[in-house]
């Protein structure tokens, strides 16, 4: 009997153990979901609008249909490669970084001979006889709910030696999006529904001789292997203010590697911050404990009798990057409930349909949607006024804090719930994490066996 039962707890705990551990594995497999933003992603339309004597002229348009995540500066770089032995013969709205070896032309080079190109936006203020439409913004590209009215950018290209009728082309192969950096996987041409064209008078409709479709997707975990943001937590009844994790983003180590980050009351704070490297996209921070480049602090401000109110900042800790047009997603369940909100735009999202419990905000235009870089200035901050619901409101057990939190579409990390400030005078509070049940189970487990 003694036997059975040691054996069962032995299966018990193991079965516990393995599930607690597959969870944790199953996190970063999930990664490229995003349950906030389900159907989220970056379309790539390849329309063939004109054919040459040796190949044809096409529009290829990149449409955002993610809610808010973005293109920021320096902007997107799109490559793919040749099903043929297909070159560029030019370009409008955007250009290749290299022309690649064109001998075989005597006269008239081609624009770019590279059996992989790289194709980059041009920029603002390009000769308006280089342009064309939803082109010319140094590869920035809104996201779709925050700018439904420029969400796409556009270069037309002339591509010969591909074959001039719909049997003979074919859709590159292997394309690849940064935007600006890694993170976008993107699926094969797909031939679609030819692309329908309405002339600027409205009167008449032209179609593309030929559609491809190309479906980019994001994955947090591609796009770089440590957070890029966390959440600090306060309240007006607790005077506990739970900063964000140690060492979330990364720890201090300028032993081994001088100038992982960088002292704020530094007399060469000048030069270290416009020295080598100014333009890279690796962040330089400001020396914290947390070491993120960006801070989300959510403090519960007041407590009216109908009312609630809620103070949130956003610090830019990054040395090297001004954010513009940043957006914050947040995730709490009184957002079906918001009065009012002041110095920054709203916009609830609801991905599924019948909760409302999500909300984006981001700056208001020329007032505070230019997030400077780490310094005195380097910080946003509104609050939020939330009307209770007697039937679920509440300041008991974390509840009057975010659920989840974004920064420019990538996961904020928030602190363990045990750390979250409590009522003064709860009953007895979690005083312990994950990882203190995991050390306990794994020792349960060795003493059985």
């Amino acid at each position: 009997m003694d036997y059975c039962f040691r054996s069962l707890t032995r299966l018990s705990l193991s079965t516990i153990l393995v599930a607690i551990l597959l969870s944790s594995f199953s996190f970063t497999s999930t990664e490229a979901y995003d349950a906030l933003d389900p159907n989220g992603n970056i379309t790539i339309k390849w329309d063939i609008i004109s054919w040459t004597p040796d190949g044809y002229v096409a529009v290829v348009t990149m449409y955002n249909f993610q809610q808010y995540r973005h293109v920021s500066p320096p902007g997107w770089t799109l490559g793919w490669t040749w099903a043929k032995k297909e070159v560029i013969w030019s370009m409008m709205g955007a250009q290749t970084t290299e022309q690649g070896d064109c001998s075989r032309y005597k006269s008239a080079p081609p624009h770019c001979c590279k059996k992989t190109p790289t194709v980059v936006d041009l920029l603002p203020g390009t000769p308006y006889n280089q342009q064309i439409a939803n082109c010319c913004k140094g590869g920035v590209i809104n996201s779709w709910a925050q700018s439904p009215d420029n969400y796409a950018s556009s270069f037309q290209v002339s591509v010969g030696a591909a074959g001039t009728t719909n049997k003979t082309v074919k859709p590159p192969k292997n394309f690849t999006l940064l935007a600006p950096g890694p993170g976008y996987t993107c699926g094969p041409g797909v031939v679609g529904k030819p692309t329908k064209f309405i002339t600027a008078d409205g009167r008449r409709v032209t179609q593309a001789m030929m559609t491809w479709n190309v479906t980019c997707t994001y994955s947090q975990f591609l796009a770089q292997k440590t957070p890029t943001c966390c959440v600090s937590l306060s309240s007006f009844y607790n005077e506990t203010i739970v900063p964000c994790p140690t060492c979330t983003c990364g720890c201090q180590n300028n032993i081994t590697h001088p100038g992982s980050c960088v002292n704020p009351n530094s007399p060469y704070l000048a030069s270290v911050v416009n020295g080598p490297g100014k333009n890279s996209l690796t962040p330089l921070v400001q020396c914290t404990k947390h070491m993120c480049p960006i801070r989300v602090h959510w403090h519960v401000k007041l407590n009216y009798k109908d009312y609630w109110r809620v103070k949130v900042t956003i610090t830019n800790f990054n040395y090297r990057m001004n954010y513009s047009q940043w957006n914050l997603v947040a995730q709490h369940p009184n957002f079906d409930n918001l009065t009012q909100i002041f110095s920054f735009n709203y916009k609830p999202l609801t991905p599924y349909s019948s909760i409302n419990d999500t909300a984006m905000l981001w700056g208001v235009k020329f007032y505070n949607d230019f997030l400077n870089q780490a310094g005195p200035l380097g910080n946003v901050q509104s609050e939020l006024l939330f009307r209770k619901d007697k039937s679920t409101f509440t300041f008991e057990k974390g509840w009057a804090f975010p659920r989840r939190i974004y920064f420019n579409g990538d996961n904020c990390v928030m602190p363990p719930p045990d750390a979250y400030p409590y009522l003064p005078g709860a009953s007895s509070r979690l005083s312990f994490s994950l990882l203190t049940l995991l050390a306990t189970s794994l020792a349960f487990f060795f003493a059985f066996v």
